[in-house]
């Protein structure tokens, strides 16, 4: 099983409300921040200014490695509810840091159509805006 069917397992343990569990999990760590713009503003006091930047804008998004992430989310919300999946999941936090630097530069950049982040900072975070991007992502 990889670690993306286990987070599909646990997230849809736990109530998932898309229908599409991978983005329920990816959801509840934009909740936890307390919207996009919360996301956003965490991820850009943690040094990822320029890479988050990226992902807001309308250009290329830079990618982002799982450790980078991690040293992000480090001591955050959004950091203790990976450690949370991890510890559920019984593996190790880097794993599961890996696979939402994989996703996560393509969710932020649909959330944040015309290079803006939503009014009020997104924290009427709806996992329904993802709907029509768990395709793409192969979710």
């Amino acid at each position: 099983m990889s670690i993306l069917d286990a987070l599909k397992g646990l997230a849809g343990g736990q109530g998932a409300t898309s229908g599409n569990p991978a983005l329920d999990v990816i959801g509840g760590l934009i909740q936890k921040s307390g919207g996009v713009g919360g996301l956003v503003s965490t991820l850009q006091q943690g040094g990822l200014g320029g890479v988050v930047n990226s992902w807001v804008g309308t250009g290329a998004n830079q990618s982002v490695s799982g450790a980078q992430l991690g040293q992000a989310l480090q001591g955050t919300a959004a950091g203790q509810h990976v450690e949370a999946m991890a510890q559920k999941l019984g593996v190790d936090p880097s794993q599961v840091l890996g696979q939402l630097a994989q996703h996560l530069p393509d969710v932020v950049n649909h959330l944040t159509p015309n290079g803006q982040v939503p009014q009020g900072g997104g924290s009427g975070f709806d996992l329904s805006q993802l709907s029509g991007l768990a395709s793409k992502l192969g979710l």
